[in-house]
């Protein structure tokens, strides 16, 4: 393992540092777990809480909740998900079962007995995967923009409005256009979605700009579409229905279900009900005025529901 505080150069992907690794009061470093390599940035002690983004970010998308959980008495980790940011980009491994594995890794590989998930968008996803996995790795669950995979695979089958605003998860599925199009002109893409699924505080240029850079980073844009690859191409194969049997099992553990109002690309209706896959204390928090990317279009209101309900003993439904 190695610890860098964002200095420039280049990692054991050959990313260079100074795109993914950026200073601030955390500590970068590098953890081994599941047959790869995945960078994090923590800060402060406590229980743990691991952080992980959703498409098309990084850790960095964390950086408002990182101190403020720190403050709260936790040890905050966020970590890239595999083939991005300053993890490995692997070949293979890009489905939610393998993906939540390297999740529940990265705790074991922490030292720690347990996590508080708290997931955004694909983040999400694997945060709801790994709670039906692993349950003893986690201790409780968050998630931001993302309906429980069952009910994100019956919405976009079964429901034309939704079909239609994950328009682009069905536009990953061309070979390689998508990858050049998310590059293109120092990934104008990237910063084109950001502002679109955003609510009327849409992230600030300064923001964008780093969110540009990584998406440019070699091999990002490809491993970070191969997980929304895996999720349609699956849906007619055979590990595709063994994954959605297997996510039958209800999760456990108090769940916070945080979503915003005007989300253009994951409606609120789709995301709503899917308290009825949890068998424990389930919270639904609508923010309103807010779309996508909640933590970081109200970062004050996202964390303070967040550390409100991590340190609630007996959170109710």
């Amino acid at each position: 393992m190695s610890d860098t505080t964002g200095k420039t150069g280049v990692n054991h992907s050959g990313t260079p540092s100074s795109a993914i690794r950026m200073d601030g009061p955390w500590t970068h470093r590098d953890v081994a777990a599941n047959g790869a390599r995945f960078h994090i940035a923590e800060m402060g002690e406590g229980p743990l809480v691991l952080l992980l983004h959703g498409f098309p970010q990084f850790w960095w998308a964390w950086r408002h909740q990182l101190p403020a959980l720190a403050d709260a008495g936790y040890r905050a980790v966020a970590m890239d998900l595999r083939g991005v940011g300053g993890s490995d980009r692997t070949p293979r491994g890009y489905d939610p079962a393998n993906l939540a594995l390297d999740v529940t890794g990265v705790i074991r590989s922490l030292g720690e007995p347990d996590a508080a998930l708290v997931g955004h968008d694909l983040g999400g996803y694997l945060a709801w995967t790994a709670a039906v996995m692993r349950p003893k790795l986690v201790r409780r669950l968050a998630v931001a923009s993302m309906p429980h995979p069952r009910r994100w695979r019956a919405a976009m089958l079964g429901d034309l409005r939704q079909t239609a605003a994950g328009a682009y998860v069905w536009g990953f599925q061309s070979p390689w256009v998508p990858e050049r199009r998310l590059v293109a002109d120092d990934g104008a893409l990237v910063g084109r979605l950001l502002r679109e699924w955003s609510g009327p505080r849409p992230p600030e240029d300064e923001a964008v700009e780093v969110y540009r850079q990584a998406m440019c980073v070699p091999s990002t844009a490809h491993c970070s579409i191969e997980p929304y690859r895996w999720m349609v191409r699956s849906l007619a194969r055979l590990d595709g229905f063994q994954f959605n049997r297997r996510m039958k099992r209800p999760v456990r553990v108090p769940t916070l279900h945080l979503h915003g109002s005007l989300d253009p690309v994951m409606r609120t209706r789709s995301a709503a009900g899917s308290g009825e896959y949890v068998e424990a204390p389930y919270r639904w928090r609508l923010f309103d005025g807010l779309g996508h990317f909640p933590h970081e279009e109200d970062p004050k209101s996202f964390t303070g529901e967040l550390v409100d309900w991590l340190k609630d003993p007996e959170p109710d439904r």
